[in-house]
């Protein structure tokens, strides 16, 4: 029988997305959001959470996709995820459900490198695995 994972899907504008489970602390509302001067340009600011200050990333802007969206919602990553010691979070328009996969449900992704870990047909689409701590470090 195949390994099963955990992920969790969220959207970013219409396209679904979905990461390890492993890599989330929790899912938060987006708060007031303080900008950073001379951040990187996929930072759009940080947040208070619980007393601790949160770098909140746009993966829309890392991805290179559209500004659709509300980005309402916060993924909150593991620290050590994003940067070696902050908390970090991921701005989200949507948080859909944490599902178990298997790695037959898994296709790869041509050309995507390990960034993405693959696409999951699901629902008559697409979901695209990606790998948050690939995706900051490149």
């Amino acid at each position: 029988m195949a390994a099963t994972d955990q992920i969790l899907e969220f959207t970013l504008g219409t396209e679904r997305y979905c990461i390890d489970i492993d890599y989330v602390t929790e899912i938060v509302d987006v708060e007031q959001l303080t900008e950073v001067p001379n951040a990187p340009p996929y930072v759009e600011g940080v947040m208070d959470l619980r007393g601790e200050t949160t770098a909140i990333v746009d993966p829309k802007t890392i991805f290179g996709l559209d500004g659709d969206g509300d980005g309402e919602r916060v993924i909150v990553l593991d620290p050590g995820v994003v940067t070696e010691r902050e908390a970090a979070g991921w701005l989200v328009d949507g948080v859909r459900r944490v599902v178990g996969i298997d790695d037959e449900s898994v296709d790869p992704a041509p050309g995507s490198g390990e960034a993405v870990r693959g696409v999951i047909k699901r629902d008559g689409g697409f979901v695209v695995w990606v790998n948050p701590r690939v995706v900051h470090a490149g």
